[in-house]
């Protein structure tokens, strides 16, 4: 930080105090702006109804850190400085209240945007006593003895607009765009007939900028993992806007045959990482179910599993079968799509028709192929493939098991 210096006898200066202040607070902005980056942040701004509950909403005490430049205006004497960008924070220390309408007319709704933004601004004017060099004893009274008032405070604050949208039926009425300059902060929501402001009308705006965590929440990297084995929704966390992905296809399932039959090909895999997520959003999750083994044809294929429409991987293919007694292949496995890397499950193996033996299931997690009249093995793995059945005959005159179904997919979301 740069600092003044100062010398005993010297005349003070009156730009050795406001260059004190102005170092100060490039300095603070710059350790800002290491902290939180440059782009517009929130901290603390609370909306919520007042309490008893009425037509006005609350703002609770907070901050904005937002990118301005040093100056807009001259400070004191020191000129304006328009050119050097800076990160300032403007702090709000009491609550701010607002007052909303309900619409007119029956059955429609008005939907709010509560706005915030960086406001700077001097204030406090004080008529000031200057030194009077005929008579000391006696200053004036402001610049030139001539009485006026000069502001004594530069103050950083946060500043609030409340916009209202159109008017519409209950149910499609649509939030008022961003004024620019502005960050989007609260969306209230107004009913026809609505005499009290209650939680429930009140949400955050889908991009306001507000601080995730606080330092001791902080945690380094991926730190927290869910796993999903059957289908379902992921819900991204509050202060969360990225996943680390990773989804496999379900395992196929092993053939069937009047002798030994193939493997079924193992699910293919993907692994991505997804980036500027919005907290709150709901992403379906969908299993790939492991292929069933059918009696006397081909294992049936995987499923795919996917995270919503970001990242998939296919099924793996079923080993061949079928009524005709013959060297059975191993079925391919599935792959992945969308991912940063995208993985191939490897194929089932053939049946050994020497050995009367089933191929074994593509892997890893895959089920082993049987020898003799026995049902081959499931996948055991998140989509590994299931075993081949087994034959009691190594000339085609036996009887052929039933292969092993294919293990299910997985997608495991870290965050």
């Amino acid at each position: 930080m740069d600092r003044s210096i100062v010398y005993p006898g010297a005349i003070p200066l009156d730009s050795d105090m406001l260059n004190v202040n102005r170092n100060a607070m490039v300095a603070l902005g710059a350790l800002a702006q290491a902290v939180l980056g440059s782009a517009t942040v929130f901290d603390g701004l609370t909306v919520a109804p007042t309490t008893p509950a009425s037509m006005q909403i609350t703002v609770a005490p907070g901050s904005i850190t937002q990118l301005t430049s040093v100056d807009q205006s001259a400070y004191g004497s020191l000129s304006a400085d328009t050119s050097d960008a800076l990160v300032k924070m403007g702090v709000n220390l009491t609550a701010t209240s607002f007052t909303l309408t309900a619409p007119t007319t029956a059955g429609q709704s008005i939907a709010y945007l509560l706005e915030a933004a960086f406001l700077e601004s001097d204030v406090s004017p004080v008529v000031l006593p200057y030194y009077n060099a005929a008579n000391p004893s006696v200053p004036y009274l402001g610049p030139a003895n001539a009485g006026t008032a000069q502001n004594t405070q530069r103050i950083q604050r946060v500043q609030f607009q409340l916009k209202a949208g159109s008017p519409a039926a209950t149910g499609t009425q649509v939030t008022p765009n961003v004024d620019a300059g502005w960050s989007g902060l609260s969306v209230i929501t107004v009913a026809y007939g609505q005499t009290q402001i209650a939680s429930v009308n009140i949400a955050a705006f889908a991009q306001a900028p507000v601080i995730p965590y606080k330092l001791p929440n902080l945690r380094p990297g991926f730190s927290s993992l869910q796993a999903f084995t059957s289908s379902g929704s992921f819900t991204v966390p509050a202060g969360v806007t990225r996943l680390r992905i990773n989804v496999i296809g379900g395992g196929a399932g092993g053939s069937s045959s009047v002798g030994p039959g193939g493997g079924g090909g193992a699910g293919g895999s993907a692994l991505t990482i997804l980036t500027g997520l919005i907290p709150g959003s709901v992403i379906p999750v969908t299993i790939g179910a492991g292929g069933v083994a059918s009696s006397g044809s081909s294992g049936g294929a995987g499923g795919t599993s996917s995270f919503g429409t970001y990242v998939s991987a296919t099924g793996g293919s079923g080993g061949l079968g079928g009524t005709t007694y013959g060297p059975m292949a191993g079925g391919a496995g599935g792959s992945g799509v969308g991912g940063m890397v995208n993985n191939v499950g490897s194929y089932g193996t053939d049946c050994i028709l020497s050995a009367a033996r089933g191929g074994d299931g593509g892997g890893p997690g895959n089920g082993r192929g049987t020898t003799g009249a026995l049902t081959g093995y499931g996948g055991l793995g998140y989509g590994g493939g299931g075993g081949g059945g087994g034959s009691n005959s190594t000339v085609g005159s036996g009887t052929g098991a039933l292969g092993g179904n294919g293990g299910a997919g997985l997608v495991t979301v870290e965050y």
